[in-house]
């Protein structure tokens, strides 16, 4: 489920946009110009809420802007699905580029045609970036403007495959640097990387190439290389620069790798977390049918993955009624060294509660799962607990603690504790930051410079109080509650000082939108890391990576695109591994040659189109299963063809409860070639008895909401009206869904069809 952050109100939003905007004269010079074409490779750092600008100034061209000219751009950035980009004309004309698509994904590398026929070449163009929401900044890197409609002269592209690679410390990683003539003549640039971690080196054979050709890199660690996940940047310079990013995974040295856990696979156990609150009253609290069910969701995954879990009732001191503690030991190590992993497993009755503490629980949940597929050999015991009763007052940590026999008590040597680690506003916190016990916490956050701090706030009102009352040493992670971050942790942090850590601290809001998707991944691959270095003492089973090369391209429908799909044993012994292809569009299909091949060897992905294709651009998931499954993903634009469409109608009936939870009926937005119009149209046909008890809004497939209807009506029957909606900031293509909630008793109905024209005739 898609990541949701709070936004600025509109009016504080330009004014911090106004003030950040970066004025041209301030910018360094573009690159030089060339008749109707030019190019800028200046960084301009993208701000959270902030919109920046980078010039490039167009000067003796004698034609008038092509209908087709182009705009290559590149923006580094963690989460465009914030970002919108703009072309600026010099007169001052805004042409939109991109408009929040694309989600959680990093970066954007795309070439965007726009037709300028109407505007004057000579000028000051800009490029403007707007970030409109906290959590998440980049930079523009690069971006070039050719106003005759075709690429500048001169110009190439480079990429690495795989993308990506993990080393134990000491060892290497090898990857293939290729380089490609985009337009004009091919050129010689120079091969560089930077953003190593200390310790590591890079070389490149050979070091310069002529574009079209490819290097080997080369990146070796020593074994004092921190451990950690990094970018690092390659750099191609010729005429301008070009770059690519290779994630190099670190782990500890020894022959022990510490996996990287998916953080795709913690939000699906919040998500069911979630699905099991609104199916329970709208909470998980200790004493509850929510309570009662997440145990069995906790213990049937922990069972089917081989753990010995048992169910612990609390029974003293707990609330009356309370659900037990879920206990589970993964088998072998010495059982007289226990490190034991927690998080409580309730919630307030105000709400899901999936920042606190789903999210605890589902890191942990899946760092046990990840943990029983790799069964690497043990040094150590692992126990890990869900404890019930928290939020009214640590009661099962404390019961357990209570009835733990003084010989047991002394085998736990750390216990570690999560709770609150998705914080949307979050920072980084460590419970007794200073002492040995928290050591491999730190270390693993340090290697990714968040420069961590005590967990003040936190401080004996979480589950380890418990056991550090009780003489056992204790640590844990944190990202912040209702307490209030401040200006120097915004700098060194990001997000928005002044601002609660959650702002749905015990909320009804405290859902899977509340969630920071970086601040949740950091904290899982922490735990993983902390548990590895503390009882692990071999490598897990074998695994491996894919990687798509170019990761991208554009056909005309009836006519086919082709890339090299790359795989890459990263532990253990190679595997053969199956490959497929999934979210092709209509009139689309894909082939692989082989189907099936050895990691660490290649096979040709073709993916042909008919005249009927619709027109869009499509992200292709390439699937390689094996032991595990791993996937990558190519970028698929059809032009041409059918055009698809902008509009769209559901006529099946949706049951609306009273007094229940909202439903949902979804209409399927493709191949729409325009943006959005700002009087869209929805017309609703719901059949209520009573429609002031009706909320109905409109979701975008970003998961935008617009109020429809709020009540209004009081005791009359059914809505049958047509609205116009301002969607023009939305991507067109995507799930569009018609939330409907009965928020009061009595009276019950069904959405009967609707309908949605995102660019409606005025």
């Amino acid at each position: 489920m898609r990541r949701r952050r709070p936004l600025l109100s509109t009016a504080l939003a330009t004014a911090i946009a106004t003030a950040m905007i970066v004025p041209a004269a301030a910018a360094s010079a573009p690159s030089a110009n060339l008749a109707c074409s030019g190019a800028s490779d200046t960084d301009v750092a993208i701000g959270d809420n902030t919109t920046v600008e980078s010039p490039i100034t167009i000067a003796g061209c004698a034609s008038a802007p092509s209908a087709t000219s182009t705009v290559p751009v590149k923006i580094v950035h963690t989460y465009i699905g914030d970002l919108l980009v703009s072309l600026v004309a010099p007169d001052g004309t805004a042409y939109p580029l991109h408009s929040r698509t694309g989600g959680s994904a990093d970066n954007i590398d795309q070439t965007y045609t726009v037709d300028l026929s109407s505007e004057t070449a000579n000028g000051t163009w800009r490029l403007r970036v707007n970030d409109n929401a906290a959590n998440d900044v980049g930079r523009i890197d690069s971006w070039s403007l050719n106003l005759g409609g075709s690429t500048p002269a001169g110009d190439f592209s480079v990429a690495v495959s795989p993308a990506s690679g993990s080393v134990a410390a000491g060892s290497s990683a090898t990857t293939t640097v290729q380089t490609q003539t985009t337009s004009g003549q091919a050129q010689t640039v120079q091969l560089t990387a930077s953003g190593l971690p200390s310790g590591a080196t890079a070389s490149f054979n050979p070091a310069s190439v002529t574009t079209g050709a490819s290097s080997a890199l080369t990146i070796s660690t020593s074994a004092s290389t921190p451990a950690g996940t990094y970018p690092v940047t390659v750099r191609a310079a010729g005429n301008t620069a070009k770059t690519a990013t290779y994630t190099l995974t670190v782990t500890s040295g020894g022959g022990v790798q510490i996996p990287d856990i998916d953080i795709t696979a913690v939000k699906q156990h919040l998500t069911q977390f979630a699905t099991i609150a609104s199916q329970n009253g709208g909470n998980r609290r200790s004493t509850t049918a929510g309570y009662r069910a997440s145990v069995t969701y906790v213990k049937d995954k922990l069972a089917a993955a081989g753990f010995t879990v048992s169910e612990q009732p609390c029974t003293s001191g707990c609330t009356t009624g309370a659900g037990p503690n879920v206990i589970a030991e993964w088998p072998g190590g010495n059982a007289s060294n226990v490190y034991m992993f927690g998080a409580h497993l309730d919630s307030v009755s105000a709400g899901p509660g999936i920042n606190d503490n789903a999210s605890g629980s589902s890191a942990l949940l899946e760092t046990a799962l990840v943990l029983a597929r790799t069964n690497p050999t043990m040094l150590n015991k692992v126990r890990f607990a869900w404890w019930t009763d928290e939020e009214q007052g640590l009661n099962g940590s404390r019961f357990y603690v209570a009835q733990l026999p003084s010989t047991e008590r002394t085998k736990i040597k750390t216990y570690y504790n999560f709770d609150m680690v998705g914080s949307v506003n979050g920072g980084y916190f460590i419970n007794n930051i200073n002492s040995t016990q928290s050591a491999h916490m730190k270390a693993y956050w340090d290697s990714l410079s968040l420069s961590p701090e005590e967990n003040t706030e936190g401080r004996n009102r979480s589950d380890d109080a418990s056991f550090t009352n009780a003489g056992i040493p204790a640590s844990g992670y944190a990202m912040g509650a209702s307490a209030t971050k401040t200006s120097a942790q915004a700098a060194k942090w990001g997000g928005t000082a002044g601002s609660a850590f959650d702002p749905c601290y015990h909320r009804a809001c405290d859902t899977t939108a509340n969630i920071s998707d970086t601040h949740l991944n950091r904290a899982v691959d922490g735990i993983a890391y902390t548990l590895w270095k503390s009882a692990v003492g071999g490598s897990p089973a074998a695994d491996f990576s894919v990687a798509v090369s170019p990761n991208s391209g554009s056909v005309t429908a009836g006519s086919s695109a082709s890339a090299t799909v790359q795989t890459q044993t990263v532990t253990g012994q190679p595997q053969t591994v199956q490959l497929s292809a999934s979210g092709l569009p209509a009139g689309a299909t894909a082939s692989l040659n082989p189907a099936a091949v050895s990691t660490g060897g290649s096979s040709t992905l073709t993916i042909s189109t008919t005249a009927a294709a619709v027109n869009g651009t499509f992200p292709i998931t390439i699937t390689a299963a094996g032991s595990v499954s791993r996937t990558t993903t190519y970028s698929l634009t059809v032009t041409g063809g059918s055009g698809g469409s902008c509009s769209g109608t559901n006529p099946n009936d949706v049951a609306i409860p009273d007094a229940g939870a909202a439903v949902d009926s979804d209409l399927v937005i493709s191949g729409c070639p325009v943006a959005p119009s700002a009087r869209a149209s929805v017309a609703v046909n719901i059949r209520h008895t009573y429609i002031g008890d009706l909320t109905v809004s409109l979701i975008a497939p970003d998961g935008t909401a617009y109020s429809l209807h709020n009540r209004g009506g009081g005791s009359a029957d059914n809505i049958n009206q047509t609205y116009t909606v301002d969607v023009s900031t939305e991507s067109a293509n995507g799930t569009w869904k018609l939330r409907v909630r009965d928020v009061a008793q009595a009276d019950v109905g069904t959405i009967d069809r609707w309908s949605l024209d995102l660019n409606p005739a005025v």
